[in-house]
């Protein structure tokens, strides 16, 4: 199934031409039906589907509309897939003549893909695909050389450049004779809206206070949320503990188990499940590709471009999707250096902390100024990072999709579908964490472990010695720092155990290294234990550094 976005069809059957030459079973979704009725454009479905010999299905999946249609589609051609084979678009008289004399030597190899598929890639020159018929006849590497040279002295150009050309000439032609412009353009209420929200003047302004009113949001429901859901468990608290009475069974279970279940509903879901809303209005709204677009000055500074952007802000959700979203990036290069900055970020996992800790008792003026410490710290590691990894940043290139109505069901169920991992993962850490600090506590054991963590928590970064195991467990999950913070300081007013020194300092360093275990997992799946490892050192070693300066430099203050 290919999903084609019908307000810029042109652009998207490039890629539907592609998947036409794999001759695979195919069932086309003409998305965004609604959205190209409002700019003019009536696409005739039907003769769309005729020129590219495939089912089209008209949708407005926001809203439900088309799905029946579409898995009637799809059974459809998955039923009589020998009977509905797509077919490859032809191209211009030169490639073609190309492509048959490819292909005539291809089909001697025997491959499991189509041979018309692989001639197209060659001509492309696509280094799987010449792995595969190199290998199998060399002849054919003699042949593409001498067809590639013909090409290049007919149009002056290489052979991928004439064939990217060909997909567009061809896409622009089905195009043209399946839209209709009904009526013309008029500048509406969201164009102007547009105009204002990426102006390179009030863009700005506008985009910090954005930015402000989400945290200042996420803050003020979580502080409100988080005291209510304390109360209530007290009075949960004092009810069991008449019931079983202080002993074993009170230790384990209520301070063992129960405590960690509370810690995780009142300190990190009035933080997250708001800031995961938040995301997902912005994202669905159509602002972010905006922001990104304001973003691309600054983030050439550290050689990037404003897409990188993206991950960097989807990292303020969960840091996993932010260094997996590094790959709409196209190099190496760019990939490596804003997974490095995209690490850096803190998620909202971070935010819990920030936010539960220094927001809650020290002041929101201080969480904010964390948030603005990391940014500096971005800035500087990322642009030192771009003199290691030499190279020029590329020019941004990226559609900016239209400004829409987020709607209750889609953020719903996007904030569910992020929110899940923290309920189904996180929250089973959070229990057995809290559990184990316990027996730790009951059988002596946690004293030795903050006795070696000593020269570091106490030492260096001024901090109670009962914290140092805390950060350990945080490498788990972010989350899992301040939760257990008040489990080993044995309270829930952590002003009570900390000063506030001690609480930015403690914040900062928990923002500044590795943000978890799943984190890691994704560097080295995506870039390799060369680099996750340095990218992790780096940070903890980075975290710790910071922290010990700031417990220095904050009693200036």
């Amino acid at each position: 199934m290919n999903v084609v976005d019908a307000c810029a069809l042109e652009r998207n059957l490039f890629f539907t031409l592609q998947l036409l030459e794999l001759e695979t079973p195919l069932v086309i979704a003409l998305n965004q039906i609604d959205s190209a009725e409002k700019k003019g454009l009536r696409i005739d479905h039907r003769r769309l589907g005729e020129l590219l010999r495939v089912p089209i299905v008209p949708m407005v999946a926001i809203r439900g509309v088309g799905f029946a249609d579409l898995l009637d589609s799809i059974i459809e051609v998955y039923e009589n897939k020998k009977n509905r084979q797509t077919t490859s678009q032809k191209y211009g008289r030169e490639i073609e003549q190309a492509v048959a004399r490819l292909e005539r030597e291809i089909q001697k190899i025997n491959s499991k893909y189509p041979s018309r598929w692989l001639a197209i890639k060659l001509l492309e020159e696509d280094e799987e695909a010449r792995k595969i018929v190199y290998d199998a006849n060399q002849n054919i590497q003699t042949l593409f050389e001498e067809v590639a040279q013909e090409i290049e002295r007919i149009h002056g150009e290489s052979p991928n450049t004439v064939m990217s050309s060909e997909r567009y000439t061809t896409a622009n032609r089905i195009t043209t004779q399946s839209i209709d412009i009904v009526r013309p353009a008029r500048i509406g209420f969201a164009d102007r809206l547009d105009e204002l929200l990426t102006d390179r003047v009030l863009g700005y302004p506008i985009m910090a206070a954005t930015i402000l009113v989400v945290f200042y949001g996420v803050f003020t429901f979580g502080d409100i949320a988080s005291e209510f859901l304390i109360r209530l468990f007290d009075i949960v608290e004092l009810a069991f503990l008449g019931a079983v009475g202080p002993g074993l069974v009170f230790e384990i279970f209520w301070e063992g188990l129960m405590e960690g279940v509370i810690a995780g509903i009142t300190i990190a879901l009035p933080y997250i499940v708001p800031f995961y809303i938040a995301m997902a209005v912005l994202e669905d709204s159509g602002y972010l590709a905006r922001v990104a677009f304001l973003a691309d000055a600054a983030m050439h500074k550290i050689g990037l471009h404003g897409k990188a952007f993206i991950p960097i802000i989807l990292c303020y959700g969960c840091n996993v999707p932010g260094c997996l979203a590094c790959r709409i990036l196209e190099t190496d290069r760019d990939r490596i250096l804003a997974a490095f900055v995209a690490t850096l970020i803190p998620c909202a996992a971070t935010t819990v902390v920030i936010m539960g800790l220094v927001g809650t008792h020290v002041g929101l003026e201080w969480a904010l100024g964390i948030y603005a410490l990391n940014l500096i710290i971005v800035f500087i590691l990322g642009r030192a990072a771009f003199r290691v990894l030499p190279g020029e940043p590329l020019g941004l290139i990226m559609e900016m999709p239209p400004l829409r109505t987020p709607t209750l069901e889609v953020t719903v169920k996007k904030t569910w579908f992020r929110h899940k991992d923290f309920v189904y993962n996180a929250f089973p850490l959070i229990v057995l964490g809290n559990l184990v600090i316990k027996l730790l506590m009951m059988t002596g054991l946690l004293g030795s472990i903050e006795w070696l963590m000593n020269p570091i928590t106490v030492g260096w970064l001024g901090l109670p010695s009962e914290v140092g195991i805390t950060l350990i467990f945080g490498i788990l999950r972010k989350e899992l720092a301040l939760v257990l913070l008040s489990s080993v300081l044995g309270t829930q007013n952590l002003s009570n155990a900390l000063t506030p020194i001690q609480m930015i300092v403690f914040a900062t360093v928990t923002m500044l290294y590795i943000p978890c275990i799943a984190t890691i997992a994704v560097l080295v799946k995506e870039f390799g234990y060369r680099w996750a490892f340095a990218i992790t050192l780096f940070e903890i070693f980075f975290a710790i550094t910071v922290g010990g300066v700031l417990a220095r430099t904050l009693v200036f203050f």
